[in-house]
């Protein structure tokens, strides 16, 4: 008799089984109803995964502190930013002078957050404006379609095609240089790639069940765009918004370091910039490195958070 057989005949049959080797278990009402993970909404569940992204939060969290600064630094400070103290220029670094001063004696420490209040305001108001034309010029393309969509997009082309640079030194030697000028013309056709990102994901939404439910109930146009399709696009257009923040602040630094953006002696990383090209030939190095560091390290911050906002509202990473 092999083992398998000598098994099988020690058990009992499903007819002789006693009652003893079963024990009851009483329902519990709590535990029946206990969830065992909690229920993470889509918003919920992308700020997890950016959590987890080490450089991402390095990113977010410096934009956090530089906004603060931004803020109260320049009313902590005991120094006014335009007041000129010629027998204190070019002082290095001190308990004083945390970031020295530069070639008229003014206090770096305090232009440089100076300057970070106009570097942000200008870039979260250039993403602001091309957030608001593009949603509404791409939503309406995207969902109207057909001819209308054809006119807006070849619009879209001729602007797309026109040298940004170039429009935007145009405007500012018209209009002349100052603050509201330079929003204007970093806005002038900065809209464009939103409003095609929009667009794109317009169209592949508005023929999902949930749009198509909505107009067969008599839903009007705007009230699909803004209940049904922006939702479900406000991903991509987040992204697009981190990404179109440090260059609104690259493009404002750079034209006031040509002289045609913000004008001495008020404060901005780009005049910052300017005012020290002949002080770094003779050894004052802090009157360049700091506007410069803001300027590379603000624009690596929105990068990083971008690529890893991008990678958080993927909902085809979702767990």
């Amino acid at each position: 008799m092999n083992l398998a057989e000598k098994s099988t005949k020690q058990l009992p049959s499903p007819a002789n089984i006693p009652d003893a080797w079963f024990t009851w278990k009483e329902k519990d009402k709590a535990e029946m109803q206990s969830v065992s993970r909690p229920s993470l909404s889509y918003w919920m569940d992308a700020w997890r995964r950016l959590a987890k992204n080490k450089l991402a939060m390095t990113g977010l969290i410096f934009l956090v502190i530089l906004t603060i600064f931004a803020i109260v630094g320049p009313i902590l400070s005991p120094y006014d930013v335009n007041k000129q103290d010629l027998p204190n220029q070019y002082q290095p670094p001190s308990k004083a002078h945390w970031f020295g001063t530069d070639n008229a004696g003014r206090d770096v420490f305090t232009r440089t957050w100076y300057g970070a209040r106009i570097s942000l305001f200008v870039g979260f108001m250039a993403a602001l404006i091309d957030f608001t034309i593009g949603i509404v010029y791409g939503g309406i393309a995207g969902y109207k379609g057909g001819r209308t969509d054809n006119i807006m997009m070849r619009i879209i082309e001729v602007l797309y095609g026109l040298p940004y640079l170039l429009v935007v030194i145009l405007l500012l030697v018209v209009l002349g240089p100052s603050l509201t000028t330079i929003i204007i013309a970093l806005t002038v056709t900065g809209w464009v790639g939103m409003a095609r990102i929009v667009r794109g994901q317009v169209l592949q939404i508005k023929n999902y069940e949930f749009v198509l439910a909505s107009r067969s109930f008599g839903a009007k146009t705007s009230r699909i765009i803004r209940k049904n399709l922006l939702p479900n696009t406000m991903g991509p257009i987040i992204i697009q918004m981190t990404l179109t923040v440090p260059s609104a602040i690259f493009a404002e630094a750079f034209l006031s370091f040509l002289g045609l953006g913000i004008q001495a002696p008020f404060a901005s990383w780009g005049v910052m910039a300017n005012d020290s090209l002949g002080a770094i030939l003779s050894g004052h190095w802090w009157t360049l490195f700091f506007p410069a560091f803001f300027i590379s390290f603000t624009m690596f911050a929105f990068n990083v958070l971008g690529d890893g906002l991008q990678d958080a509202l993927d909902p085809k990473l979702r767990k």
